[in-house]
């Protein structure tokens, strides 16, 4: 390969790395970026949808949205949550940085010779966008046995936000 074709891919994965937007623990800017959102149900029922940007582990995406469920329960007054239903999903196309190279070679003119052509494409991107979607039901009192404590989520999964 030559030295211009090992700048450009250099530059490639030095601006590539810089495309991806970090997942935050924030409110969705609109309806399909990242951040949480939530609709209210019913009295200490809600809907919540955590989306992640590109390249967001399921496991961070299943955190925040059972964060803010907590941060929901404790605003609302309300000691634990307890998951009614749960569903994780594809939000959309791997839309993360690509990066391709290409190399060729031909005749022209009318002229014999030899056509070459060589490629090669990288993606820079995480995986496609997820998002966690929890119905949630909130209480007061003793935790039950398959509720989650409020406070203590926000504990463990707050410094990770």
């Amino acid at each position: 390969m030559s030295k211009y074709v090992l700048g450009i891919l250099a530059a490639a994965l030095l601006f590539g790395g810089c495309a991806t937007v970090p997942t935050l623990y924030a409110a969705a800017t609109g309806p399909q970026s990242p951040g949480f959102s939530e609709y209210r149900i019913e009295p200490g029922r809600y809907r919540i949808t955590f989306r992640g940007g590109d390249g967001a582990s399921i496991n961070q995406v299943a955190d925040f949205a059972l964060l803010r469920a907590a941060d929901l329960t404790l605003a609302d007054g309300y000691d634990w949550f307890q998951v009614a239903d749960r569903n994780t999903s594809q939000t959309g196309p791997r839309n993360g940085p690509q990066f391709s190279v290409g190399v060729g070679g031909g005749s022209f003119g009318g002229r014999g010779g030899l056509g070459v052509s060589l490629g090669k494409s990288f993606d820079l991107g995480g995986g496609p966008p997820l998002s966690q979607t929890l119905e949630i039901v909130m209480g007061k009192g003793p935790l039950p046995r398959d509720a989650y404590d409020a406070r203590e989520v926000r504990h463990n999964l707050g410094p990770r936000a």
